[in-house]
């Protein structure tokens, strides 16, 4: 799903909006594969279709850092950002599909968002909502870049778990 950024005077002028938007589309692609799955209809299509549409691997470097990935803990291929959300990939035998744990809601509370032309760079935490009603809280970073069909694509993604005090 492209974000059209918001245009001023004839140039892409990105916005904290811009940013929010994607945000929000990302986490709808996240319930819709965790709701795929569930449903037992093609999760796996639905994960390929959201990584095409909001990551910019079919333009450049990619710099992806899943939250649970231990072994192959950085994601430079579209193949292994697809096995980090579904799973089923005997070369990243560590993934269980992320996306596929039934997700029901997706929230963003960004600390900043920085925008310099047509990138920009978000920080905070978002919170996964599980069935339960229960809250997974995760923190986030996330570049983007404008495409060439305006819409906003993701080229850099780091998440981990917050760090706990003992």
């Amino acid at each position: 799903m492209p974000i059209e950024p918001s245009l001023n005077d004839g140039d892409t002028m990105l916005t904290r909006a811009d940013v929010e938007k994607a945000q929000q589309a990302w986490g709808q692609g996240i319930v819709e594969i965790a709701a795929a799955h569930d449903a037992g209809i093609d999760f796996v299509q639905r994960a390929r279709t959201h990584v095409e549409s909001l990551y910019s691997y079919d333009i450049g470097p990619v710099l992806f850092k899943p939250t649970f990935a231990v072994k192959k803990q950085f994601r430079p291929t579209f193949e292994g950002a697809l096995s980090y959300f579904v799973g089923g990939n005997s070369e990243f035998s560590e993934d269980k599909g992320f996306a596929i744990k039934s997700w029901t809601k997706v929230r963003f509370e960004n600390e900043d968002v920085i925008i310099n032309g047509n990138t920009a760079i978000s920080m905070g935490n978002y919170f996964f909502t599980a069935p339960s009603g229960e809250e997974v809280k995760v923190e986030f970073s996330f570049g983007y870049i404008v495409d060439s069909n305006g819409a906003l694509r993701i080229n850099l993604h780091h998440s981990s778990m917050p760090a706990s005090i003992e």
